[in-house]
């Protein structure tokens, strides 16, 4: 197998100093490389270089134009793509993931330009150590991000188009935690597509057939993450964007023998958790009813939705409830309904929220169970546009003075409802977080500003910790930990404002302190191999963790 031509990247000097007692490697700065004269123009500048590149952006009318545009700066000059995604986080993270990645993936195949990251298809079963072996950095592998392309944010299974996934959400590594970009790893695995259009499409850049069945895909995915940790032995692996059954089966099958763990399932019920956490407490507030009152209502029962649910368990739990009261707390609602036992057959991630109160017909109709439910929470995952329409809104504003209204879908073509429908039809008492981006509205006078429950929050400093705790597993307390970490880190001035998230201008700060949280877990559950950090105080563990982020 022919090596991936990938760009090799200029090695920066590490220089060793000592603090608290532990060898830290800090990046010794480095001057802008200087070119050979007459190179550039005599009056070049850098700084007024990124000036010039910010303009260039804001010139391009169309979002995709603008991701291709950063796709293209960040390998003429990463230094320079970084530090614009540092500087102006709010205005390019939509560019360079969701919900702009979306169009980028559809595209994929016809905007293709050149090779960036590892395709491993099926005719590699056998060999895949050899096909990772081509990577050219492999001493420096840290975190890579493994997609199949088989459920793309909502977009369904596109099949090697879901490749800029894995590309954007490392970038969001390098810009929103420090992690070295030559410590990064894309992957995308080519098992075939369902895909017709795709199929059909004499540009498509992957394998022309179906997907294959489940036992040819796990015997791959067996060869697969045994040679990963082989090949990369200090690799932490996020799954990204399999199907709903791939998801849930390939972190139960790895996540106990490697460090893995998977973002629609984890990243996003983390996040959702943080801001519900925030949320339940303005809800609360107005209503006067305990925490421990709350019920939430999920339309979507998917990996992502039923890995939230599973997050949101921990809400009730701090809040002294027991599990299986926790669990009495939560209702799953999907394309056929209300969840309960007495429906019929269900897949198996939905069984553990199929209600055994409830023996009635079946209920499809979202107004008519919220009636029934009463629930102070609407969580949405489900992918359909509108789901939450004004009768919903309106219902959930009847039965809360603050209602907790959270379209989490992707992307915003997708969102179950946008934040200027859940104001006004609300009255303006809607507590909203959703998946993608919305501007933010005034109502009677005020500015009312839409959390955005982005997985970025999360992934970065989780990543960051189980990489400098050089944990063996990421753990359920580790993911909790950082769903923790978020939900403290609002400053006075953001709370004063109601919001429920952080302002993401702040991400490097908060996935330090994120990641000192999951250190702390992963030393409490036994996995972390990095005993010199065990004895160092909370400040001092704090200093190592900002000491090792990368900075362009």
């Amino acid at each position: 197998m022919a090596a991936v031509a990938v760009p090799q990247v200029a090695r920066r000097v590490l220089t060793p100093y000592w603090s608290n007692g532990v060898q830290k490697l800090k990046m010794a700065p480095q001057p802008p490389p200087r070119p050979a004269p007459g190179l550039t123009p005599p009056a070049f500048d850098h700084e007024i270089h990124k000036i010039r590149s910010l303009s260039q952006l804001r010139s391009k009318d169309k979002d995709i134009e603008k991701h291709i545009y950063l796709n293209q700066l960040k390998d003429a000059d990463q230094n320079l793509f970084f530090k614009l995604c540092i500087e102006n986080m709010a205005e390019i993270t939509p560019l360079i993931y969701t919900p702009t990645v979306g169009d980028a993936c559809i595209r994929f195949s016809h905007n293709y330009r050149r090779p960036e990251g590892l395709f491993i298809s099926l005719k590699d079963k056998g060999k895949i150590g050899q096909v990772l072996r081509s990577w050219p950095r492999p001493d420096e592998a840290r975190i890579s991000v493994v997609t199949d392309g088989s459920r793309i944010l909502g977009l369904g299974d596109l099949g090697v188009n879901g490749m800029p996934i894995a590309i954007g959400k490392l970038s969001l590594y390098v810009a929103g935690a420090g992690i070295r970009p030559s410590s990064t790893v894309p992957i995308c695995l080519d098992l075939g597509t369902n895909n017709k259009e795709f199929l059909e499409d004499p540009l498509y850049l992957g394998l022309r057939h179906p997907r294959v069945p489940m036992e040819v895909m796990n015997e791959f995915m067996e060869e697969f993450m045994s040679e990963m940790s082989t090949v990369f032995p200090n690799l932490v692996v996020q799954f990204e964007d399999f199907a709903t059954d791939k998801a849930f089966a390939y972190l139960d099958a790895f996540r106990h023998r490697y460090p893995v763990f998977n973002d629609d399932i984890q990243g996003t019920g983390a996040v959702v958790l943080s801001g519900f956490l925030n949320a339940a407490k303005l809800s609360s507030a107005a209503s006067g009813r305990p925490l421990s009152d709350h019920r939430i209502l999920f339309l979507g029962a998917g990996s992502a939705g039923v890995g939230v649910a599973m997050q949101l368990v921990s809400f009730f739990k701090l809040q002294g409830l027991s599990e299986e009261e926790a669990r009495g707390r939560i209702y799953l609602v999907d394309s056929q309904g209300l969840i309960f036992d007495e429906r019929g057959p269900l897949a198996e991630h939905k069984k553990y929220f199929s209600r055994k109160d409830y023996t009635g017909p079946p209920m499809t109709d979202l107004v008519q169970i919220i009636e029934t439910v009463q629930p102070t929470a609407l969580l949405g995952l489900s992918t359909i546009k509108g789901a939450f329409n004004q009768k919903v809104v309106e219902t959930m504003s009847a039965l809360n003075p603050r209602p907790i209204i959270f379209p989490l879908s992707n992307p915003v073509r997708l969102s179950e409802c946008e934040f200027n429908e859940a104001v006004e039809w609300s009255n303006g008492s809607a507590i909203f977080a959703s998946g993608s981006p919305f501007p933010e509205q005034s109502y009677n006078g005020k500015m009312l500003y839409p959390g955005q429950g982005n997985n970025m929050y999360i992934f970065p400093g989780l990543g960051l910790g189980t990489i400098l705790s050089r944990a063996s597993a990421v753990t359920d307390s580790m993911v909790e930990a950082a769903s923790l970490g978020l939900a403290n880190a609002l400053t006075d001035e953001e709370r004063a404002l109601d919001l429920i998230y952080p302002r993401i201008e702040r991400i490097r700060e908060i996935s330090g302190a994120i990641a000192l949280s999951v250190i702390r877990a992963a030393q409490k559950a036994g996995v972390d191999r990095s005993p010199d950090l065990r004895t160092l105080s909370d400040s001092a563990l704090l200093d190592v963790v900002v000491s090792k982020m990368w900075h362009p």
